[in-house]
This record gives C-alpha cells, sequence and structure tokens, in this order.
C-alpha cells in the first residue's frame, strides 16, 4: 500500500500507472510507454506538457519573490497584472477578479460571495442557492453541496444549507424553486457545459432562459467554467460561446494549464459594487494563496500561448475533426450517444472503465464517468494524428 492516498481511488489499490514526462499532448509512464493524453490530465493542460515558456515564466517570478499575500493592504504585481488583464477580457464591462488555488475554492467563493453582495444590498434573506443534476462543482462543502451527483455526496455527511437541486434543462423547475421562494433566492449554479458530470451541453436556449429568470427575480447566474472555460470550447469564457453574461463566473484548470494551482472568480458589477458601496464594511474571506504571484505569472504566460497559438480556433478544429469520427462510431453501433462542443466531447457506452483500460492499453487516456460515459478533452495543442488516436483507440477497444 502507498503512502500516498489517491483523491478519487480505492484506498486499497496498489496498482498505479506514474507518469514522469509530458510533452504537449503526450505523456510517458516510468515503463516508457506513450500515451496520448486525451483528457488533458484532467480537463486542464490546454496549452500542453511540458511548455518551457510557463517553466521559464515561473522561476523568473520565483526569482525576484515567490509570492507575497494579498490581505488587506498588500498586493502585488503579477495578481494586479493578472486580474487587469482578465478584465480586459471579461463578457462583462467593469468586472473585479477574486483569486484562488482552485475550482472548489473558486466556486465555495461564488456561493460566499453572491450571499455577501445580498445582504449588503438589505436583502439578507437572499440565501438560497439553486443547482443541478448531474453537475459537478467540487469537493470543498459548499461546492459538493452544489455537486449533482449523488456518490459525491454520500457518507460526507450534511452539506451546506439552503442548496435545492433541479434536473439539468428544465427551466421550469427552475422557475418553481424561485416561486416557492419568492425573494430567497441568491443564486443559481450551472456549467455552460456539464464537465465532470458526463459533459453534456446545455439545451438550446436554456442557459439564456436562466439568465432571464435570474434577471426577474434579482438572482445572481453563476456560470462555473473552471472545465470549459479558457479556450475550451473556442471562446475564452464559456459563456460567451452561448451569448450569455454571467454574474459571476468561476474558472481554474485552463487558466494556467496546471503548471500552477490557481482559479478564481471572476464578478460583474451586479456584484462587487455591493461590496464596495458601504465603504467601511470589511470583506473576511480569502484563502492564504489568494493573488499567488508564482501562480499568477503561470496565467500570464498560459494567457500568452493561448493568444500567440490560436487555440481558440484550434478548438474549433478539435471538435470539427473528432465530431465525425464519433458521430461514424455511433451509426455503426459502438456507442450509445455522443455529444459535445469545442474540445470538450463524451459518448455512452455500457462499460466506461473497462472500454477506458483497453485504450489505456492502445495507449490513449480519457475518463470513465459512471455509470456510462467516456470523457474527451485533450490538450489544445494536439497534433492531428494524435487525436485521430482517440477514436481510434476507442473503435479498437469498443470492438476488441
Amino acid at each position: 500500500m502507498t503512502a500516498l492516498l489517491h483523491p478519487f481511488a480505492r484506498p486499497a489499490l496498489e496498482d498505479y500507472i506514474s507518469i514522469v514526462r509530458g510533452e504537449g499532448a503526450v505523456v510517458w509512464d516510468a515503463s516508457g510507454k506513450r500515451y496520448v493524453d486525451g483528457l488533458a490530465s484532467l480537463w486542464y493542460c490546454n496549452v500542453g506538457h511540458g511548455r518551457t515558456e510557463v517553466a521559464n515564466a515561473v522561476a523568473r517570478q520565483m526569482a525576484q519573490i515567490e509570492t507575497y499575500h494579498c490581505f488587506e493592504r498588500f498586493t502585488t504585481p503579477a495578481a494586479d497584472e493578472l486580474a487587469e488583464r482578465l478584465v480586459a477580457l471579461a463578457p462583462v464591462p467593469g468586472s473585479r477578479v477574486f483569486l484562488t488555488s482552485g475550482g472548489s475554492e473558486a466556486v465555495d467563493t461564488a456561493l460566499k460571495l453572491s450571499r455577501i453582495a445580498h445582504a449588503q444590498a438589505g436583502q439578507p434573506e437572499k440565501t438560497i442557492a439553486i443547482s443541478r443534476t448531474p453537475s459537478y462543482h467540487g469537493v470543498s462543502y459548499g461546492a459538493m453541496t452544489l455537486t449533482g451527483l449523488p456518490l459525491n455526496r454520500k457518507d460526507f455527511g450534511p452539506g451546506v444549507g439552503d442548496v435545492v437541486q433541479v434536473d439539468k434543462d428544465d427551466l421550469e423547475a427552475v422557475r418553481a424553486v424561485f416561486e416557492a421562494h419568492p425573494g430567497q433566492v441568491a443564486a443559481v449554479f450551472a456549467e455552460p457545459v456539464v464537465g465532470a458530470g458526463g459533459v453534456w451541453p446545455p439545451a438550446p436556449g436554456y442557459l439564456q432562459g436562466l439568465r432571464a429568470l435570474c434577471d426577474e427575480h434579482d438572482a445572481h447566474l453563476v456560470l462555473d467554467e473552471v472545465i470549459c472555460g479558457f479556450g475550451r470550447l473556442g471562446t475564452l469564457f464559456a459563456g460567451s460561446h452561448f451569448g450569455v453574461a454571467a454574474d459571476i463566473t468561476t474558472f481554474a484548470k485552463g487558466v494556467t494549464s496546471g503548471y500552477i494551482p490557481l482559479g478564481g472568480a471572476v464578478l460583474a458589477p451586479s456584484v462587487h459594487e455591493k461590496l464596495s458601496a458601504d465603504p467601511a464594511f470589511v470583506l473576511r474571506h480569502g484563502y492564504t494563496y489568494s493573488g499567488h504571484s508564482t501562480a499568477a505569472a503561470a496565467a500570464l504566460a498560459c494567457l500568452d500561448l493561448t493568444e500567440q497559438e490560436g487555440l481558440l480556433d484550434r478548438a474549433k478544429h478539435i471538435g470539427e475533426r473528432l465530431e465525425p469520427q464519433l458521430k461514424a462510431l455511433e451509426a455503426e453501433g459502438l456507442v450509445t450517444e455522443v455529444r459535445g462542443v469545442g474540445a470538450l466531447w463524451g459518448v455512452s457506452v455500457p462499460d466506461p472503465v473497462g472500454t477506458r483500460d483497453r485504450m489505456l492499453d492502445l495507449g490513449v487516456i480519457v475518463r470513465p464517468i459512471a455509470p456510462v460515459s467516456l470523457a474527451m478533452c485533450p490538450p489544445l495543442v494536439i497534433t492531428d494524428d494524435d487525436l485521430d488516436a482517440i477514436p481510434a483507440a476507442l473503435r479498437a477497444a469498443l470492438t476488441a
């Protein structure tokens, strides 16, 4: 039994694949076996592995100062530069950015700041958060409670209060919650494309319908873009792909491509102006590494690469090349459903874990999601040959 207790794994497991090197969209294990990384590690390595541009930016920042906290009156140039750049790119003009160390913290931040913004506006009764099932928002207690995957909550005890879940794509169910709790809903949480819940794009008009309901009831629309943001759908912000602007947008993963952990929440004026209306108000929320300088340097380098290498267009190309090959498997009856947007795709198969294991033998990494889904989310720098290897390995695994 290993000393490292692995996340989302059987604690009794003893057989691991040790990944030791990466380059672009390819990784190698300790035995020297090559794998096409069909999931960008864990939905995050958009700019690819082994990028010296990011490593050098991180090293330069660390050599100057690794970081300094951003509590109270302190700040750092890297954190300020990243926030300014994100605000310039954000869908809603005049936004502000709160930085965290990852996606779960970003989602907890969104929940807390939505509630306290309403309280600062004289509406402390607005505490209810609506989320959907299936959905994935993280594993801290707030994010876990919002997550619409029952197994992720089983036996962890009570979650955070005032969270109501409805089925995804059911606008009438969302409307019913608003009507059952008049004046009490703080926010609606939604992934633009459900990621770790099985890769489910929204029904046409659904996100626009959520936006309209939130406007009607003075609630915040929170778009959780931890998986699908920063180029994955072919736009920097996933909401922009669907023409929907959020009050709060959570992000992580692709912002640094995993080189250094970083997350955050982009707050539109509808949220942050309520926090600054009272000049004596102190926001008693934050993490030790909120605004970490080295993480910010990694994010800035990844933004540079995304722009310089046209990775937003590359995400669209990935989808255009992958979709017909996956649809061909569906037409042959090898998979029962194909869905996706840009460079984020999923299929339904009878045995996702077994299929994944056979694909590993063939040198391709994808992610099984119970009960029937396989997810594909390759680095945006993947070559066409390596991209084609993903559906080819899936075909071979299903016909083995």
